[in-house]
C-alpha cells in the first residue's frame, strides 16, 4: 500500500510512530508505537474528519498461509473530526464495544469458517511478525492509512528444541536475551491437542524476560501418542531441567497449564512443591479425569500408580495460584472448577494469594496473549472433530487480556 503524505502533516508525523494520509484534505491516521511487541497494546487515533460525519476504519493483515484477514468498523467523528478508537463506540462492524485493540482480534479470514480458523503469523527470519495495515474509508473512498509491524519475538530471543534422547523430555526451551540476573521461570502445559504447547504465547512471555519450556507430555515424539498413564514424575524432571538453565532462579518456577494441562498443573504443584512456586490455570479442571481421545484408562499416574478420578489435592501447593475461566465454556465446568479450587485453597489454609477471575459470556479459550484472530470452536487436532468451544470472541477477548495481565503480574511479584 502506497501513503501519499501531506506536507502540512510532516510535523506532526515527526512527533508520532505512525502517522499517513491519502488524497483527502487532512484525514490521518496516528499510532503511538508503529512497532511494537504484539500483547502491547497501542493507541490509534484517526484526525481531519469532517465533524460528526461517519468514517469506516479497517484493518487487514495476512496470515502465514497467505490468506488475508480483514476488519472494519463505522464511527463516528467528535466535534473536533477526531476519533479516538480508545474512546469511541463503533456503530456497526466486526466489533461493538469501546475497544482500542478492536480492529487487531476481530479480523476474519477472506474465507472459511471464521470460528475455527486462528490468524498465525507469518516468519520472518524465523520470527513470527505481523504486518497490520489501518486504513480510513469515507464514502467508499480509501482516505489514509498506515501499517503496523506486532512482533512476538523480542531481539535476543532464542529457542531450543529438547528430545528424548538427548534430554530426556520432549519440548521447546525458549529463552530471554541472557543478563546477569536470575528470573523467574515458566513450565507451560498444552492440553488435550498434545504436541508442544503455545508456542506464540511461549515466545511473548520470554519478550518479557521470562525464560520458557513448553513441554509436550503426548502425541509427540518420544512421549505416548495418547493422554494416557502420563506420569507426574516427568512433568517434575521437566521443572528441574529448567531450574538449571543458565538466568532462572529456581526458586520462582511457575507451572502454567491450559484445559487438560490445569490437571497435569496441579497434580505437579501439588506434589513437587519444592519445585513449583506459582501456578496458573486456563479453563480449569478440579479433577482428574479419563485418558483421551479414548476415555477407557486414566490420564495420569504418581508412582507408577493411576491417578483415580477424584478432585486433585492442593494442601500442597506452593505459591500463588490463578485461574481465569469463562461462564459459558462449553467443554467442561471451567468456571466451577476454578470456583472449587480457591475454596479448597482457603480450606487449607493457603496464606499465598489466589484468586479465580471468571469472565461472563467466555468460553474455552481463555489462555493465552490478547490482541489475536481467535476462533469459538475448532476443528480437534487429535480426532478430527468440530468442537464447540462456548462463548463469543470479545468475551473471550476480555479474557485472554485480563488472564495475560495478571499472569504477568504473578510473574513479575515473585
Amino acid at each position: 500500500m502506497v501513503n501519499r503524505s501531506i506536507p502540512l502533516l510532516i510535523g506532526a508525523c515527526l512527533l508520532l510512530a505512525g502517522c499517513s494520509s491519502g488524497g483527502s484534505g487532512h484525514v490521518a491516521v496516528t499510532v503511538d508505537r508503529a512497532d511494537a511487541l504484539a500483547d502491547q497494546a497501542v493507541h490509534l487515533k484517526v484526525t481531519g474528519v469532517p465533524a460528526g460525519k461517519p468514517v469506516q476504519i479497517g484493518a487487514e493483515a495476512v496470515d502465514r498461509k497467505g490468506k488475508k484477514w480483514h476488519g472494519e468498523a463505522t464511527f463516528t467523528a467528535d466535534g473536533r473530526g477526531t476519533v479516538d478508537l480508545d474512546h469511541a463506540k463503533p456503530s456497526g462492524g466486526s466489533y461493538q464495544a469501546v475497544d482500542g485493540m478492536g480492529l487487531f482480534w476481530s479480523l476474519d479470514p477472506e474465507d472459511g469458517d471464521p470460528d475455527v480458523q486462528v490468524f498465525v503469523p507469518p516468519l520472518e527470519n524465523g520470527r513470527p511478525v505481523e504486518h497490520l495495515d489501518v486504513f480510513v474509508t469515507r464514502k467508499g473512498k480509501r482516505v489514509a492509512a498506515t501499517t503496523l509491524t506486532r512482533r512476538w519475538m523480542a531481539d535476543g530471543v532464542t529457542t531450543k528444541a529438547l528430545t528424548m534422547a538427548r534430554d530426556k523430555l520432549t519440548g521447546l526451551y525458549i529463552a530471554p536475551k541472557p543478563d546477569a540476573g536470575k528470573h523467574p521461570a515458566v513450565l507451560l502445559l498444552g492440553g488435550s491437542e498434545g504436541g508442544v504447547p503455545a508456542t506464540l504465547s511461549a515466545v511473548q512471555l520470554a519478550s518479557h524476560g521470562y525464560p520458557v519450556l513448553a513441554l509436550a507430555y503426548f502425541h509427540a515424539p518420544g512421549v505416548p501418542d495418547e493422554l494416557r498413564n502420563i506420569p507426574i514424575e516427568y512433568l517434575a524432571s521437566g521443572a528441574r531441567w529448567l531450574a538449571r538453565q543458565p538466568g532462572v532462579d529456581p526458586g520462582r518456577v511457575v507451572v502454567i497449564g491450559t484445559s487438560y494441562g490445569t490437571e497435569a498443573a496441579l497434580l505437579v504443584a501439588d506434589h513437587f512443591p519444592e519445585l513449583i512456586h506459582g501456578t496458573v490455570l486456563f479453563a480449569p479442571g478440579a479433577t482428574a479425569t479419563s485418558s483421551y481421545p479414548r476415555p477407557d484408562g486414566y490420564a495420569w499416574t504418581y508412582q507408577g500408580k493411576p491417578v483415580e478420578f477424584v478432585p486433585i489435592p492442593v494442601d500442597g501447593v506452593n505459591g500463588p495460584v490463578l485461574a481465569v475461566a469463562g461462564s459459558d465454556d462449553l467443554l467442561w465446568e471451567s468456571r466451577l472448577s476454578a470456583q472449587r479450587i480457591m475454596r479448597e485453597l482457603d480450606d487449607a489454609h493457603l496464606r499465598d494469594p489466589h484468586e479465580a477471575v471468571v469472565v461472563q459470556g467466555a468460553g474455552h479459550v481463555v489462555g493465552g496473549a490478547p490482541y489475536l484472530p481467535l476462533g469459538t470452536a475448532e476443528i480437534h487436532p487429535l480426532t478430527g472433530e468440530r468442537m464447540e468451544l462456548g462463548g463469543t470472541r470479545a468475551a473471550d477477548e476480555s479474557a485472554l487480556l485480563q488472564g495475560w495481565t495478571k499472569t504477568l503480574a504473578l510473574l513479575a511479584g515473585l
